[in-house]
């Protein structure tokens, strides 16, 4: 599939408009359309959904997700050198490509979203942990769409989709495994960019799962900044920096205090915030 439309190949696309990948904006080019189709269809069958992109640049993959089937693109790009490339597109694929010019960060996406619809994009890394981030911490949920398929360095994506006792686990493993099914679906090495990152890259495909209303994620924010903050102290120790009776999270959690941070499931951290507000009120009627 290295010709899956009339456009022209995209290192000529990148040649005719000036398109040199800028570090500043955190970008890397994908030129090859197979790659490209292959993260399409981690996102499963397309027809008839709208697909969200951040940071399209010259176009590979929108024009692999149009020629998968997409209803419509909408596409968000910061860069304005980017523009004329994703025009041609828009040009070939008639009605099914709208450009939206500006700060991915400053976005609402939840109002872009018009039936069935899924994002997918190879995130420029600079604002790809703040991007997930925001989409998993939506309220309500679930939200608004209906899978999410991510590039992120590798790293990055194993902090996402980690499990207890992993060394990448952590405040995102546990975010992400509270209120998704996380799976790293393939690796990407350096050489399939122009120009090449530093690092291996990882496609990342999270499904939304239905959860329960009774945990605020600020409550978990608390509790998980504070447990891996000291990550390497029993959680007796590094819970203190919650400001409540750490006794009364430990009993929640079902736990002694000699645990550390990175071995707990995802179910204690939400014990814990569950009880989190009950303690503090109790903390400052003592204190009153």
């Amino acid at each position: 599939m290295s010709q899956i439309d009339t456009l022209p190949p995209l290192r000529e696309v990148i040649a005719a408009h000036g398109l040199r990948a800028r570090k500043e904006l955190g970008q890397n080019f994908l030129l090859d359309l197979n790659l490209t189709a292959r993260i399409a269809r981690v996102a499963g069958p397309l027809e008839g959904v709208r697909v969200i992109e951040v940071g399209p640049g010259p176009g590979g993959l929108t024009r692999a997700l149009l020629a998968e089937g997409v209803r419509e693109v909408i596409a968000i790009e910061r860069d304005t050198r980017a523009l004329p490339a994703l025009a041609e597109i828009a040009e070939a694929y008639p009605g099914r490509l709208t450009v939206i010019s500006g700060d991915a960060l400053a976005i609402d996406y939840r109002a872009l979203a018009d039936g069935p619809t899924r994002i997918v994009a190879n995130l420029p890394y600079n604002i790809a942990t703040p991007l997930l981030t925001g989409w998993l911490t939506l309220d309500p949920w679930p939200p608004f769409y209906e899978s999410l398929t991510l590039m992120f360095q590798r790293e990055v994506a194993e902090r996402i989709c980690a499990r207890p006792s992993e060394d990448a686990y952590g405040r995102l493993g546990v975010l992400a495994g509270w209120r998704t099914d996380a799976r790293i679906a393939f690796n990407v090495g350096r050489q399939a960019f122009t120009p090449p990152p530093n690092v291996t890259s990882a496609v990342v495909h999270l499904l939304p799962r239905p959860v329960a209303g009774d945990v605020l994620v600020r409550h978990l924010e608390e509790v998980t900044r504070a447990a891996f903050g000291q990550r390497r102290k029993m959680v007796r120790q590094s819970l203190k920096g919650t400001g409540v009776p750490v006794d009364g999270l430990l009993a929640a959690g079902g736990l002694k205090g000699d645990e550390r941070a990175e071995d707990l499931p995802v179910e204690t951290y939400l014990a814990m915030a569950r009880t989190l507000p009950g303690l503090r009120s109790s903390s400052v009627s003592r204190s009153d």
